[in-house]
Parts: C-alpha cells; sequence; structure tokens
C-alpha cells in the first residue's frame, strides 16, 4: 500500500442523516457529501461530512438513517465563504459498507504529520489543560491536508516541548463541536467546528529504531492518555 494511505486513515460507524448532495467532479467522475452521525463512547453524537465518488456508490444503499461503516482519509481544503477563506474538513471514503453489528469504537482515526503552526496551550475556566496543534498530512502529487487536533491533560503539557517542523503520530477521534461566534455588540452566531480530538500521541525522532539484546529501544518519545469526553 502506498505511505500516503499509510499516514492517514479513518474508520467510522454510524447512520446516514442526509440525502446525497453533489460537490464537484474530477477526471470526468462525480463526488457527492452527506452528512452521518457518530455516536461516542458518552452518548453524544458527532455529525460528520464524507465525500464519496460516485463509483463507489453506484450499488450502494445510503438512505437516510441506514447504519454504515465508512473507511478512509480525512481531507481539508480552502473555501471562500462570506469574505473569507474557511477550512473545509471532510472525510474522503475509499470504502462503504453495511455495518451490521456496532463494535466497541466507533471512531478511529492515525495521522502521521509535521507541526506546520506553534502549539498553542492553554486552561480552561474550569482549569482543564488543553493544547491546539495544527497539522499537515502530506498527500500525493505534493498535497498536503492541513488538520487541526487537540489534546488534553498530559497530552496538552507534552505538547509544550513541540515545534514547528517536528514529525508526529496521533492516534485519536474525529469530533464535531457547537461553539457562539460574536459578529457584533449584539449579534451571535452558531458555528461548528471539526477537530482531532488526540488520545495518544508520539514524536518520531530520525533515528530509526533499534532492537538490542531482544529488547526493542524505541527512538520515538509517546504519551498516552485515554480520556472520555
Amino acid at each position: 500500500m502506498d505511505n500516503m494511505m499509510l499516514n492517514n486513515k479513518i474508520y467510522l460507524e454510524g447512520k446516514v442523516i442526509s440525502g446525497l448532495e453533489f460537490s464537484h467532479e474530477m477526471y470526468g467522475e462525480g463526488f457527492y457529501t452527506f452528512s452521518m452521525e457518530v455516536m461516542r463512547l458518552s452518548d453524544s453524537v458527532d455529525i460528520l461530512n464524507i465525500t464519496v465518488s460516485e463509483r463507489l456508490i453506484a450499488n450502494m444503499d445510503l438512505s437516510i438513517d441506514k447504519e454504515i461503516i465508512v473507511d478512509g482519509q480525512l481531507r481539508s481544503y480552502n473555501k471562500f465563504v462570506d469574505g473569507s477563506n474557511k477550512l473545509i474538513l471532510t472525510v474522503f471514503a475509499r470504502n462503504i459498507e453495511p455495518c451490521i453489528e456496532r463494535s466497541k469504537n466507533p471512531n478511529e482515526i492515525f495521522l502521521d504529520g509535521f507541526i506546520c503552526k506553534e502549539p498553542v496551550y492553554r486552561t480552561t475556566p474550569f482549569g482543564r489543560e488543553i493544547a491546539d496543534v495544527l497539522l499537515a498530512v502530506n498527500r500525493a502529487y505534493n498535497k498536503s491536508d492541513y488538520i487541526p487536533t487537540i489534546a488534553w491533560g498530559r497530552n496538552s503539557r507534552f505538547c509544550q516541548s513541540l515545534e514547528v517542523g517536528d514529525n508526529i503520530r496521533v492516534w485519536g477521534r474525529l469530533q464535531s463541536r457547537e461553539y457562539q461566534k460574536k459578529v457584533n455588540d449584539s449579534d451571535v452566531v452558531k458555528k461548528i467546528a471539526y477537530e482531532v480530538s488526540v488520545s495518544k500521541m508520539e514524536r518520531v525522532q530520525e533515528e530509526a529504531e533499534e532492537i538490542s539484546d531482544g529488547n526493542e529501544v524505541s527512538e520515538v518519545n509517546e504519551i498516552n492518555e485515554q480520556e472520555v469526553m
């Protein structure tokens, strides 16, 4: 498998909650989008955007409330909205199939990329530690996807040691998050942000891993924080 397929992988289980909408055409092939509802362990839900080619859905039932599995990659692109460029995240489906039985983890993502903006560490009014990290994940044809990630607790403190250009790997889930944005002194609008919530992360060093006397010595700094949102 191409290395570009290995550095960006997402697996989702959930149900279709919107009809197919034409998105664009590329090299004579049409692409469509729809929304998918994915349950969290806390029983709240994430509403995620899925992009799929017409070839993949030719014989696929994607009617509303249909339970499906999506395998693919998380992609980003810029869209001009309300006078400015906006980063749009979508799951590019490489395979879709019916979901017969739900697994324990319906939302898993792995990314291997490079920090392209200085991480921002902060604490919430309730004292919770958070770090925002923007990852550039390489794609074929010299393209990159720019993916916002958010780390918590010990992971967020670890992010303070990271620098622009560092190669890191993250595991977690893709989430949607509602927030309110003040547009003027009297008006507030509701927005939705999409980001990867990190459960585990590691910094990859240039040196290769070595094995000595049967014990693996890894040149990787790793931190693992399992926090259920």
